[in-house]
């Protein structure tokens, strides 16, 4: 019987049906190989790779195949990448980093996946990345944007802006990771799979213990209603069964529904989603009559910028910061009143 047209293109041995990168086949009595897609999956997961990364990796490789007509990778190579490559900056006129983003993600699929390695790499032109320098807020211009937001939306732009924490290391800290009697907070694996320790702001502590205490309620309540397990990463619910239930492994800020989780067959409760701050800070920085570009990841450079006006070390900033490089620090120094150097415009000199 002849197959569809969808089902039509077929690959041999470790190969197989470029269609099945998005819908399975029919049940068969022989074993199928991995689908291309369960393979990328399989191989970000092997190196430890971030579940957004993961998510990344495998959408782009999903675009570079339809592009080039469902044609398998394997039968294809550099010159098609670039083609692909092209497109999106011509055509599609995405910014640089997404450019590079997909490259990288091709490169993972040929390297990782097919072991099949494209040429050199200097034979692709990386998109070149503008460097911008951040946007920062005043002090003045933060107390303004606070006063315009409450709630949790609010502490977690106090903890941004008095810890200098990532949005997505906010929202992900558990209840475990934060040190009242040290006044410290622990990130567990930042950007780059990183742990540090930074400070918890006096001005929140209160705050937070509050918002702790009725998060525990809400803990309790969904224990009584058989959920109340959260997620936990890596290998750690198969190490600590009970983990998952254990109020010190429960989100600070969790968020207000429930959700079914279909491998484990139970109901969770994830993470405040980071539209709702992202939406909650803009409107913030709206209704405070601020021109600026102000987001949540502003907050955070002021907490740097500050600090340096203030006479901190660069080398402690950096490390509250979580950045690999100092020179990654150093940026904040262009940005800071004073001038880089504490150099006086010769308009104000009298």
């Amino acid at each position: 019987m002849r197959q569809p047209r969808a089902f039509s293109r077929l690959w041999h041995g470790p190969r197989v049906a470029v269609l099945d990168l998005m819908e399975s086949g029919n049940a068969t009595s022989e074993p199928k190989p991995p689908k291309l897609l369960d393979q990328v999956r399989s191989a970000v997961r092997l190196l430890h790779y971030s579940p957004r990364t993961e998510e990344a990796y495998a959408g782009w490789i999903r675009r570079f195949v339809i592009f080039h007509h469902k044609r398998h990778p394997a039968e294809m190579g550099d010159s098609e990448v670039r083609q692909f490559l092209i497109d999106l900056a011509e055509k599609q006129v995405v910014s640089a980093s997404t450019q590079n983003q997909a490259l990288n993600a091709l490169v993972f699929l040929y390297r990782q996946v097919l072991h099949l390695p494209l040429g050199k790499m200097e034979s692709f032109v990386r998109a070149k990345r503008p460097k911008n320098l951040p946007i920062v807020l005043t002090k003045a211009e933060v107390q303004s944007v606070l006063k315009h937001m409450k709630g949790v939306p609010w502490l977690v732009a106090v903890l941004l802006y008095g810890a200098g924490l990532r949005l997505l290391e906010c929202l992900t800290l558990r209840v475990k990771d934060v040190d009242f009697e040290r006044m410290e907070i622990r990130v567990r694996r930042g950007k780059g799979q990183k742990d540090r320790v930074t400070m918890l702001p006096a001005s929140a502590k209160q705050d937070l213990i509050e918002h702790l205490k009725n998060t525990r309620r809400i803990h309790e309540k969904d224990l009584r209603e058989g959920a109340g397990r959260t997620k936990l990463p890596d290998a750690i619910a198969r190490k600590y069964p009970n983990a998952d239930s254990q109020w010190g492994w429960q989100f600070v800020f969790p968020a207000s529904s429930k959700y079914f989780d279909r491998d484990a067959g139970i109901k969770r409760r994830h993470h405040v989603d980071e539209s709702v701050i992202q939406k909650a800070i803009k409107v913030a920085v709206e209704a405070a009559g601020i021109t600026k570009h102000g987001t949540a990841h502003s907050l955070r450079h002021s907490f740097a910028t500050q600090l340096l006006e203030s006479g901190y070390d660069i080398r402690t900033v950096q490390e509250l910061l979580g950045h690999a490089n100092v020179s990654t620090t150093q940026r904040y120094t262009h940005v800071l009143n004073r001038g880089r150097l504490g150099v006086v415009s010769p308009a104000d000199i009298v």
